[in-house]
């Protein structure tokens, strides 16, 4: 008996001092300083509706974090200014982040033109930056630091818009000619330059390659135009402003074409969907997430569910297909970074990026030297069977179907986009 009280005895000393020691543990790992990630973002300007749905989205990664314990026993704290959509705003801010607000790692702001003036800065200094959304800013720095969340692959001028192409060319009656189209700025002219490089790759002959002021808004000479050309395929290339009024432009004038989209960006936005509605069918245009069965990545619905219930009350995009589930994503690969690497070393933090394939809500991510995705899968997508305005029929498959990649295909062209439009 006194053996049995010996043994119980000592089993409630071990239980106690185990116990002691998991606490302990807690307040140790509760009193390590948060770990502090600072960034730019435009919350006001042009840019600010993709700004502050970026910035929902790592709200919501750094909270789901925080709860599981942080990173490397650190909690997630977020230091950010809003650079205004002002490119020259950039480098100050972040030279405060780092210099004044002492972050221990930063990430880039929303948009090619808002990340390259902060990349002098970044490569002096040796830092591991992840980036949202730039249209291929490294090829002028070749920094081995740079790593860019947009799925363009590692030629992004030719990937953005090469699925377009990919998916047109299935057309049963062969295009062959294409007229390009898109506004007089940056993102356009770079993304239309690397669209003539694919059409030259499918042989089409080029019968109307111009562009329009930015200012425009009646897009109705600019289509009549076109059509004179009797084009096969008409590749556009165009902001979320001017989405709109070339698609209303295009159903006034009936616009006839094999195949007529490209890389509308807005397209992707609940509020183009919204005012749009049936005007989108039968355009082929590109997307970075549509709710189709052959979409399974991980972790995808179940961040769009908390997106969602949270996007109203922050004044964001309603559904969050376009940037939200990057910029989340984003963030996961460099929490999963420093965790795997245990700790802020910068060049520790490149190497292992570079030589690591990160799961995420965007599907699996592995980046090429450059900094780019080593596979691109931007999708290209044509609605279909849209009736009246109501968003809700965009949370279900259907109303986009995916054509290009081939991977995530979950329909057929159909063609052509006048009879499009009407199935």
């Amino acid at each position: 008996m006194l053996h049995l009280n010996l043994r119980r005895r000592f089993l409630i000393i071990t239980i106690f001092l185990l116990s002691s020691l998991g606490m302990s543990c807690q307040v140790i790992a509760q009193n390590k300083p948060p770990l502090r990630v600072g960034f730019s973002m435009a919350l006001t300007g042009p840019l600010a509706a993709n700004g502050k749905a970026a910035l929902l989205s790592m709200e919501i990664w750094r909270e789901d974090t925080n709860k599981k314990g942080g990173v490397i026993g650190r909690q997630v704290e977020f230091v950010y200014y809003d650079d205004q959509s002002n490119p020259s705003l950039v480098p100050g801010l972040y030279t405060k982040l780092l210099d004044s607000d002492k972050v221990d790692v930063v990430v880039s702001p929303y948009g090619t033109n808002l990340i390259s003036p902060a990349m002098p800065l970044i490569m002096q200094r040796n830092l591991v930056f992840l980036t949202l959304f730039g249209v291929d800013v490294n090829a002028k720095f070749n920094y081995p630091g740079y790593f860019q969340m947009m799925p363009n692959g590692k030629n992004p001028t030719v990937g953005i818009s090469s699925g377009f192409f990919d998916a047109a060319m299935t057309a049963k009656e062969k295009p062959k000619t294409v007229a390009f189209i898109g506004g007089d700025a940056e993102f356009q002219a770079v993304t239309i330059e690397g669209a003539r490089e694919v059409a030259k790759k499918y042989n089409l002959k080029v019968v109307y390659d111009k562009s329009y002021p930015p200012n425009t808004t009646d897009f109705t000479p600019v289509l009549r135009a076109i059509q004179a050309t009797n084009p096969d395929i008409i590749y556009v290339a165009s902001y979320p402003g001017e989405t709109p009024g070339l698609v209303r432009a295009a159903n006034e004038i009936g616009l006839k074409a094999t195949v007529f989209g490209g890389t509308m960006i807005g397209c992707g936005f609940a509020s183009v969907k919204k005012q749009l509605g049936p005007l989108l069918n039968g355009l082929l245009c590109f997307e970075l997430y549509v709710p189709e069965k052959t979409v399974k990545f991980e972790g995808i619905e179940s961040f769009l569910k908390i997106y969602q219930s949270r996007a109203e009350k922050e004044g964001v995009d309603a559904l969050g297909f376009y940037l939200p589930p990057y910029a989340y994503a984003q963030m996961q690969i460099l929490g999963q970074a420093i965790e795997k690497v245990g700790s802020i070393d910068n060049k520790k933090l490149i190497d292992y990026i570079h030589n690591t394939k990160f799961t995420t809500v965007v599907g699996d991510v592995k980046f090429a030297t450059n900094g780019e995705w080593e596979v691109g899968r931007p999708l290209y997508v044509q609605y279909k069977g849209i009736k009246g305005n109501d968003i809700e029929q965009f949370r279900k498959p259907g109303p986009a179907v995916i054509i290009s990649p081939a991977e995530l295909k979950s329909g057929d062209l159909i063609t052509s986009y006048q009879e499009a439009k009407n199935k």
